[in-house]
């Protein structure tokens, strides 16, 4: 159960997120495709820092996550080594 409540936390701020209440084709979109409508979405969702925090955490390598590509993810990753 403590587990349970651990990773129930961790992502609660989904909930909260306005990718929620979008389509995932944003977020996800085909390769090669604009990820700006995403990252304007994420540039007005409070949830933001907890996005891109959970998707370092996870290792998150595909689609936008926290108003960053897999590409810029991939960047910050290397910068905090």
């Amino acid at each position: 159960m403590h587990i349970n409540t651990i990773i129930e936390a961790d992502i609660a701020w989904q909930e909260q997120a306005l990718c929620a209440q979008t389509g995932a084709e944003f977020f996800f979109p085909e390769p090669g495709s604009s990820v700006r409508e995403a990252k304007r979405i994420c540039g007005m969702c409070e949830m933001r820092p907890a996005c891109l925090e959970y998707a370092l955490n996870n290792d998150e390598r595909f689609g936008v996550w926290g108003g960053l590509s897999e590409k810029e993810r991939l960047s910050l990753r290397r910068l905090q080594e």
